[in-house]
């Protein structure tokens, strides 16, 4: 028969009970009950382990950015500004293939900027290298072609003479314009510019 082990409540209310109690002549008092045996708590689990936090991505701001290309020159006409020499001396004497042409007489100034923005974007794109820009040589203040002209809207070919240079250095013709110059008198002289265009890279 398996013996049944003493808890620790019964052992302390038997030492009670039995604290003042006399043994009787003779005999020895019986021994106290073992102490119960205390029970060691089950070790803790052991700690999940986290899973390594992945390499953190570096944002758009930590990496390094692109310095802004500098704003490229203002050609002027004959220039040679990161030219060869001799291509521009080819293209002053006429001696480069004509690829394209446009003539902005009879139009405004807002109608000729927009004509000759497309027309440069086209060319470009289509790979051509020279091109002719018409313009007109302009006529006095005060002559008649001057009042009929301010009279239907349309801009003096003086101003489109003028300003057509200028317009050739601003976005987006001048990331297209290498140079230009006055054209021959075969085709129309100072009222006519000669353009060479940047050669377009492809993807």
């Amino acid at each position: 028969m398996t013996k049944r082990r003493v808890s620790r409540t019964e052992a302390e209310l038997w030492r009670a009970a039995t604290r003042e109690a006399r043994p009787l002549a003779g005999r020895a008092p019986p021994p106290p009950p073992p102490p119960a045996e205390r029970k060691k708590p089950p070790p803790p689990p052991p700690a999940p382990r986290r899973a390594a936090a992945p390499p953190a991505l570096a944002s758009p701001e930590a990496s390094p950015r692109r310095a802004p290309s500098p704003p490229l020159p203002e050609l002027e006409r004959g220039a040679t500004v990161g030219v060869d020499r001799r291509q521009v001396e080819r293209l002053r004497r006429g001696r480069l293939p004509i690829e394209a042409r446009i003539d902005l007489h009879g139009m405004t100034q807002e109608a000729a900027r927009r004509s000759l923005d497309a027309f440069i974007g086209a060319a470009a794109a289509a790979g051509k290298r020279c091109v002719l820009v018409i313009t007109g040589k302009g006529v006095g203040r005060g002559g008649a072609g001057a009042r009929l002209g301010e009279a239907s809207g349309e801009a003096r070919a003086g101003v489109l003479r003028e300003n057509t240079p200028r317009w050739l250095n601003l976005p987006p013709n001048r990331a297209r314009v290498l140079a230009f110059d006055h054209a021959q008198p075969r085709d129309g002289g100072a009222g006519a510019l000669y353009v060479l265009l940047r050669r377009q890279r492809r993807p």
